[in-house]
């Protein structure tokens, strides 16, 4: 059997940064845990929710827009900084946007002696990103676009962003076929068995008519 690991696990301490940074005694690690999960929960059900809302647009470029890549929270005594790694920042540039959200973590978090500091940080390449080819992939298989058309344009968006390599693999019922299969492209190098690799990479699911789809993309961004 094959053994299979998380490529970002992996790499965690060489090329790969943890998003969380503060410390817990160990009786309440488990609730900061929790904390964090609804953090970002919280923060992805919002850009979720008010993007159908404020959105009947379907150009191509809205297919990937307001997707976070990650979420970095830093714990202080008294604060809690968020940090929202984002492709395209409109929704959260709209006046008004940062306070509410910040209304809803703050009942999320449901703490009266930490306040949240929230930060926008918009990704300088964000065809480099896994999760914003996710999320165009999907936009182009909703709208009945066929998966190998599909994944070749994405890998050509990729030629704006400075990587070495990359793959993408849709796995489900392709084209609406009854034995599921997995259908991989790839370009350039992917030296995944190397930790001196930087590689990043995002499992993300894909509700079709036909049943849920599973993309899985590896970049290949640099090495030490």
């Amino acid at each position: 059997m094959g053994q299979k690991i998380n490529p970002l696990g992996f790499r965690l301490g060489t090329t790969q940064n943890h998003h969380s940074f503060w410390f817990a005694q160990p009786k309440n690690y488990s609730e900061g845990l929790q904390e964090d999960k609804k953090i970002r929960n919280c923060i992805k059900n919002y850009i979720q929710k008010n993007r159908k809302k404020g959105s009947n647009r379907k150009m191509e470029s809205d297919s990937s827009s307001e997707v976070i890549t990650h979420i970095e929270i830093q714990k202080e005594i008294d604060t809690i900084h968020v940090i929202i790694h984002i492709g395209f920042p409109n929704l959260l540039k709209k006046k008004g946007a940062i306070e509410e959200l910040e209304k809803d973590l703050q009942k999320e978090v449901n703490s009266v002696n930490q306040r949240l500091n929230i930060a926008i940080e918009k990704v300088k390449e964000p065809y480099r990103q896994p999760n914003i080819l996710a999320e165009y992939i999907a936009f182009q298989l909703k709208n009945r676009v066929s998966f190998r058309k599909a994944m070749k344009k994405a890998i050509e968006l990729t030629k704006k962003a400075d990587i070495k390599g990359v793959k993408i693999q849709i796995a489900g019922r392709l084209a609406g076929k009854e034995i599921a299969r997995a259908e991989c492209i790839k370009k350039g190098r992917l030296p995944l068995q190397t930790i001196r690799a930087k590689i990043d990479y995002c499992c993300y699911p894909i509700r079709t008519i036909y049943g849920v789809l599973g993309v899985k993309i590896w970049i290949f961004v640099e090495e030490e």
